[in-house]
């Protein structure tokens, strides 16, 4: 599967400006989804390129504490899948070019029922799912529905991927390839992993889409380095850590879009850097 559609304009833009491209990652509903309703637009005109918007699920296996703390203030606020794909409806006809991958837990999908699932999520205007807890292998059912509403799948792989399952994923996903740059859970780091180069080297050989580089990413500078040998950073934890410091919603928004905006400007520079 080839990516298409708004990712497809997206990375041929990226790559006409020779940069990385910059996807914040927002816990939909944290601390309220009127506040997330407010905060991507933001985020899009400090530098983002395109989102990863999550749902919040009471048991995030992959997550690190900041997240799961956004997720359970999200879930004490009310925030449902239902809700979520509401969120990206309205945000759609504010921000009609940039990509939005919805990510959640499997649980909720079969909850609400794959084929509603896809077809909502679809129609609200999300271009890819994320499902952090469900490997390729075992997501033929959940594929078969996403092909009929023309959702792409994405699919992480990590320093440990076999070939088999790299060439798994180039065949079955879609989008990019999310590739997890530290072996646990979610969270900022120090440093990026010293093997990172030489990972993403065995993966860029043979990927037949885009490779963008998640977890850990804390700093400018790290996201400039991680940038260099890939297709773009996802960042998150360390955004949320910027948020959880600021009491008010203006100064959270504040303080996220300074985050991003420097996020971003690394990323220009990296490119140009001697």
């Amino acid at each position: 599967m080839q990516t298409s559609g708004r990712f497809g304009a997206l990375f041929e833009r990226l790559r006409e400006e020779d940069r990385g491209g910059l996807y914040p990652f927002v816990t939909a509903g944290d601390p309220a989804l009127s506040f997330t309703r407010r905060l991507l637009p933001a985020l899009a005109a400090a530098g983002a390129d395109g989102f990863e918007i999550g749902v919040p699920f009471s048991d995030p296996l992959a997550d690190g504490p900041t997240i799961q703390r956004s997720s359970a203030r999200s879930l004490e606020g009310g925030t449902t899948l239902r809700s979520v794909i509401d969120l990206v409806a309205g945000l759609r006809g504010e921000m009609p070019d940039t990509p939005f991958v919805l990510m959640t837990y499997y649980n909720p999908i079969i909850a609400f029922g794959l084929k509603a699932f896809c077809r909502e999520t679809a129609r609200a205007g999300a271009d890819a799912v994320l499902v952090p807890d469900l490997p390729p292998e075992e997501a033929p059912d959940l594929l078969e529905s996403m092909a009929e509403v023309f959702l792409e799948p994405i699919f992480m792989l990590a320093p440990t991927s076999t070939e088999t399952r790299i060439d798994l994923v180039n065949r079955v996903g879609g989008g990019f390839i999310y590739y997890v740059a530290q072996m646990g859970v979610t969270g900022a780091r120090d440093s990026l992993a010293y093997d990172m180069g030489d990972a993403l080297e065995r993966i860029n050989r043979v990927k037949n889409r885009p490779v963008v580089v998640g977890f850990g990413i804390k700093t400018p500078g790290q996201a400039a380095e991680a940038a260099a040998i890939s297709d773009g950073v996802i960042v998150g934890s360390a955004l949320i850590d910027v948020m959880e410091k600021e009491e008010g919603d203006e100064e959270k928004l504040a303080a996220a879009c300074r985050f991003i905006g420097s996020l971003r400007r690394a990323l220009e520079s990296s490119k140009t850097a001697p």
